[in-house]
């Protein structure tokens, strides 16, 4: 959330951010609760054509110094790599770790799944046996575990699905490091059936996509052993969860030894049934089993940090096919951020090298030599260095048809806030609001790859960067700054040459017609023109089919401040139902002397993807803001002179007037009007709003937005349509007027920023008790 200044803990909203006990699960329950309306329900990434459907997948756990520390008023931890993990965990140490909705909506627009934590750690034996046994006294639970016979309840299952579904996260990871002393066998076995009640309230109240996945840690007897592998010490708790995480401390032939006794299981036991039949198991496969990695290298093979490729490699996620848990990944800031000079572009230069490689083609990144390995253990060569990249598929994101993309290449920092162009806001410190942070565009890094368009050329392709520009933006807080180095060359048709670059992959549906939108700059040096244009091709797949695109001529309209956009129309059509296209640019340059080199760069402002709106006679809607409303704090040691409290409001979507309706008689079988079936277009959607202030006083004759001053943005706290204002976010010069108006800006899910006659107002007016009057600009 971008603010002019910092306020208290309520800018994170009125939800508990975690529960330290299970008590306090049940405290806050006692009370009604309403689903987070500001935070994006999950959509999957279909598998398309060449796509590897059995590579182990990668299994993010976030534990960064204790979880939410977040700042709206400072550059941050950010996590950017979204393309090439399918679960994420935001871990704490806290009985039950709510993942922050921000976080939540950075993975969902992207596909992937994020999970909280429910922990258990040394001391919390009676909370586990409580966790099980529901509501029942723990007095009086100590001849239950004596018989054996340990009662069973779904109560805590369905609080904690319940809370899921309210915050709208996918799921838990499960992690119980204290012993069953209590139960031993009996209630591990009831934690197992617990755990089948999560999963089928998960299901129900979460969706399919939920998951339960289970930590490494208890095993049958009640012990806490860690084991590094799967074997019959933990297999129970593996069938009765969606996914296992093994521990970090395994030599090196333990992922193989895994594979062989998953393999060895009944089939019975890990192929699941048909969903008629209830089962209480899901199917599982090597993809199931998460081979844990400590980047922070405690007893980690290989030492972790730029070794924790030697322990991937043993892995093996794309020719065994196990998964991988990657715990600890922050490491590259924890452990960096105390060195003299190191800042946040030096930290993004070393998170680069780890997940994508090198910025430079042939760079060597060089590696600490691994620890001492443990004796029995021989000597195993796993070559030189190896980024992220290289052992998962880099998967683009849900269908735009089901889900808008829209990206301002924002990595959930900056030191501005740019509205259509226009800077309104310059912090000293920079901000960070993970809500805000989207695709960086996954096809141009570590760099960009263009190759020459239309024609081979003997020349070599032009050389090109990439770079997270926070000096400019559209809307956001940042551009992509693509430069390009092109060589001179004595060739007869050297006067002008084209390259095409992909920037971002996506999955489309074929025979569906998409709309892209690009918001971009140009910068070329002297002699040089450019020929710019948005394109969509087919990207070429380990099958070589490739889906043919038809693209449309693209419409070009300038903005302000320098920007211009492209809007564009695209259908594919491939052997299944759904394609793997890329979104980039077509470039053309002409030089006045082709035989000398030549630069040029294209920042990129936002790139947005959605289905074609319909042609008429459909009714598409307009949205707009409808009205807005500023409540006092409660809070009665604040004054009505004082301008704090809560702004809401409420959106609509309305459509053109009719020109005409023509009815010839009751059995026309032609509808007076036809609504699109895409809820789109119905009622579109925002990605958050801008919020602006301006104070008057009762002889202001005129009021003008566009003189209104910035002061926030929503996101931060799940609301979708509430901002909490508080005086550190006001400009001093609403100090002294005797009113306040506030007003509120939509932006839509495809980037678009309402214009002043789309959007609302309210006014406060301290010298009436607190009155206020709301309006439409």
């Amino acid at each position: 959330m971008p603010l002019r200044g910092v306020g208290h803990s309520r800018l994170v909203g009125d939800e508990e951010p975690y529960f330290k006990s299970l008590a306090e699960l049940d405290a806050w329950f006692a009370q009604p609760h309403a689903k987070l309306s500001g935070v994006l329900g999950y959509q999957s990434r279909p598998l398309t054509e060449g796509q590897s459907g059995s590579r182990g997948k990668l299994l993010v756990c976030h534990d960064y110094k204790g979880g939410y520390t977040e700042s709206p008023a400072g550059l941050c931890y950010t996590f950017n790599f979204w393309s090439l993990c399918d679960t994420f965990v935001y871990f704490s140490h806290h009985r039950i770790t709510v993942p922050p909705s921000g976080w939540t909506n950075a993975a969902h627009k992207q596909g992937t799944k994020m999970l909280g934590t429910l922990i258990f750690e040394g001391g919390a034996e009676a909370d586990c046996l409580q966790l099980i046994v529901g509501c029942a006294q723990r007095t009086n639970l100590g001849p239950t575990t004596l018989t054996g016979n340990i009662p069973l309840s779904k109560h805590y299952a369905a609080l904690l699905a319940e809370l899921a579904y309210q915050r709208g996260f996918d799921g838990y990871l499960l992690n119980f490091e204290c012993p069953l002393k209590q139960g031993g066998f009996e209630e591990a076995r009831a934690l197992t059936a617990w755990i089948t009640l999560l999963r089928a309230e998960l299901q129900t109240k979460v969706g399919p996509h939920a998951q339960a996945v289970w930590y490494d840690s208890v095993i049958i007897d009640g012990r806490l052993r860690w084991q590094d592998r799967l074997n019959n010490y933990n297999l129970p708790f593996f069938l009765a969860s969606d996914a296992f995480f093994t521990n970090y401390t395994w030599p090196p032939n333990y992922p193989l030894l895994t594979a062989q006794y998953f393999m060895s299981l009944d089939p019975a036991l890990v192929n699941g049934s048909s969903p008629d039949t209830n089962s209480l198991f899901s199917a599982k496969s090597l993809q199931s089993i998460f081979t844990g990695v400590d980047v922070w290298g405690r007893n980690q093979y290989g030492g972790g940090g730029f070794n924790s490729y030697r322990a991937i490699h043993h892995i093996d996620p794309k020719s065994l096919g196990l998964s991988v848990a990657f715990f600890g990944q922050a490491w590259t800031w924890e452990s960096e951020q105390d060195k003299p000079g190191w800042n946040w572009d030096q930290w993004w230069d070393y998170e680069r090298k780890l997940w994508i490689g090198p910025p430079n083609a042939g760079d060597v990144v060089p590696v600490p030599d691994p620890p001492k390995k443990r004796p029995g253990i021989p000597d195993i060569d796993e070559g030189p260095f190896m980024p992220m990249t290289a052992f998962f598929e880099d998967l683009p994101p849900p269908d735009p048809a089901r889900f808008t993309f829209y990206t301002s290449f924002s990595p959930g920092v900056g030191h501005s806030w740019f509205v259509d162009g226009t800077k309104v806001l310059e912090t000293e410190k920079g901000w960070t609001d993970v809500d805000k942070q989207c695709s960086i565009g996954n096809l141009v890094w570590p760099r960009p790859n263009p190759v020459w368009e239309g024609d081979e050329r003997e020349e070599a392709v032009p050389t090109a960067s990439s770079r997270l520009d926070m000096t400019d933006g559209f809307n956001g807080g940042n551009t992509l700054k693509l430069s390009f180095t092109c060589a001179g060359s004595t060739a007869e048709d050297a006067f002008f040459r084209s390259i095409w670059l992909p920037v971002q992959s996506l999955n489309v549906t074929v025979q569906r017609s998409y709309e892209v939108c690009l918001v971009y700059k140009t910068t070329a040096g002297d002699g040089i023109d450019l020929d710019f244009g948005v394109s969509v091709k087919a990207l070429s797949n380990e099958s070589n089919h490739t889906s043919d695109v038809v693209v449309e001529q693209a419409i070009v309209s300038e903005l302000s401040e320098g920007w211009s956009q492209q809007n564009l129309k695209f259908t594919t059509s491939s052997p299944l139902g759904s394609a793997q296209v890329a979104a980039g640019l077509v470039i053309g340059f002409a030089a006045e002397d082709p035989s000398l080199p030549c630069n040029f760069s294209i920042s990129l402002g936002q790139l947005a993807i959605y289905p074609s709106p319909p042609p008429p006679p459909v009714s598409v809607g307009t949205p707009a803001i409808l009205w807005a409303k500023f409540e006092h704090s409660s809070n009665r040691t604040v004054p009505l002179s004082v301008v704090e409290g809560v702004l809401t409001w409420d959106t609509s979507s309305s459509f053109p007037r009719f020109s005409s309706i023509r009815t010839t008689s009751p059995e026309d079988p032609n509808p007076a009007w036809i609504l699109e079936d895409n809820p789109t277009y119905r009622f579109p959607t925002f990605t958050y709003f801008n919020i602006y202030v301006l104070p008057f006083t009762p002889d202001t004759h005129t009021m003008n937005p566009t003189t209104a001053v910035f002061i926030g943005t929503t996101g931060l706290d799940g609301r979708a349509n509430r901002f909490y204002v508080e005086p550190q976010c006001l400009p001093a010069s609403v100090e002294g007027c005797s009113a306040t108006r506030f007003y509120v800006q939509g932006v839509t899910s495809s980037g678009e920023v309402l214009g002043w006659d789309r959007c609302a107002y309210v006014d406060y007016v301290k010298l009436a008790l607190g009155m206020t009057v709301s309006g439409v600009v």
